[in-house]
């Protein structure tokens, strides 16, 4: 396939669990992205659905495919699993390794307009056109374009919620692990949108799903956020998924809060509940 370089290939419940790089026009630099082909893919004669998975801060596209066993549910429901890395890779913007929480594995997904970010920090973009595009031409054969969903941890899942509602209709169903929901609100969101945004708050209210979902105005959509309540992070109020639940309630937009008594917000959460969240998905996209 043009432009793609196959980095590794594990078979996986009967499909093949990929890695390939690429040249990002976005970001300006070589990117890694992993791609889940189910068994059902094997003839290319069926057209099968599709879910993007955003990672959190620090990870690599490395971090679900290894940890998560996502492919047990995708396998048996014939869905293909595609996952992003989480910034920019190499491009050795000063004092993009300063902190885990800003630069390198913390793109945040979003489209950076300060100096010196706005030139290969543009997450937003990469994903939803760049790579969105890429994936539907280079495995046309296997897709089908009208069946594509969202799921994301954490940064990730902030990821996910805020490409659902910038870009109606791009993804069917969309759900999110321990998300940050309201980024403007807390010390993470705050310290990444005033690096990559600059200090205007109307320009937060653009990547904060908790703002973006009071004038959301696409198809019907179900948010399904599942949190952990012992997760360190939920209690030190990085997450407030009650923001978004109080913001989707005001405008009638239908939401799913899961609190998971006694889970953190690790992989072994995700990996208890990623079988729900598949379950949840397939409904959607194979109704």
């Amino acid at each position: 396939m043009e432009g793609l370089e196959l980095v590794s290939s594990n078979k996986v419940f009967g499909g093949f669990q990929k890695v390939y790089s690429h040249q990002s026009s976005e970001l300006q630099c070589k990117m890694n992205f992993s791609i889940y082909l189910p068994p059902q893919a094997e003839g290319g004669d069926m057209k099968l659905p599709v879910i993007y998975y955003l990672s959190g801060l620090t990870c690599s596209e490395q971090n679900f495919i290894t940890k998560s066993g996502f492919q047990r549910y995708a396998s048996e429901h014939g869905i293909i699993v595609v996952g992003p890395d989480t910034s920019p890779r190499g491009v050795k913007v000063s004092g993009d390794d300063d902190s885990w929480d800003f630069g390198v594995g913390a793109g945040f997904y979003l489209d950076a307009t300060k100096e010196p970010w706005s030139k290969n920090y543009r997450m937003g973009s990469y994903l939803n056109k760049e790579l969105y595009d890429l994936i539907l031409q280079a495995f046309s054969n296997y897709i089908d374009p009208t069946r594509i969903g969202i799921m994301g941890h954490s940064m990730g899942g902030h990821g996910a919620l805020v490409s659902v509602l910038r870009n109606p209709g791009l993804y069917k169903s969309v759900s999110a692990f321990a998300p940050i929901c309201n980024p403007s609100q807390c010390p993470w969101g705050e310290k990444a949108f005033k690096g990559y945004l600059g200090d205007e708050k109307s320009q937060w209210a653009e990547w904060d799903a908790s703002e973006l979902v009071k004038k959301y105005d696409g198809p019907p959509l179900t948010l399904l956020i599942d949190q952990g309540s012992s997760d360190k992070f939920y209690i030190e109020k990085q997450l407030l998924p009650e923001n978004l639940v109080e913001a989707c309630r005001s405008v009638g937009v239908p939401i799913i809060l899961n609190l998971r008594e006694g889970y953190d917000h690790s992989y072994y959460y995700i990996s208890t509940y990623i079988g729900e969240h598949f379950n949840f998905h397939a409904k959607i996209l194979k109704a």
